[in-house]
């Protein structure tokens, strides 16, 4: 059996440098939103979900402080 030109090739990402600091963001979050909102297993998910979109209401305030 011949080969039918099909080759394997592989493809390396060099930018994705980023995603550690992101994760040490979110664990620092995580850990003050759970220090603030502790108390009940729904203050628990509010925390959670602060921590998880953090990025999001930080890029809004910025844009509304700059009045873009």
């Amino acid at each position: 059996m011949s080969d039918t030109g099909t080759k394997k090739t592989n493809v390396t990402t060099r930018c994705g440098g980023a995603g550690g600091l992101w994760f040490m963001g979110f664990i620092g979050t995580l850990t003050y939103f759970l220090h603030v909102h502790s108390g009940t297993v729904w203050l628990v998910l509010v925390a959670l979900w602060k921590a998880v979109f953090w990025p999001a209401y930080l890029t809004f305030y910025a844009f509304q402080a700059m009045h873009v």
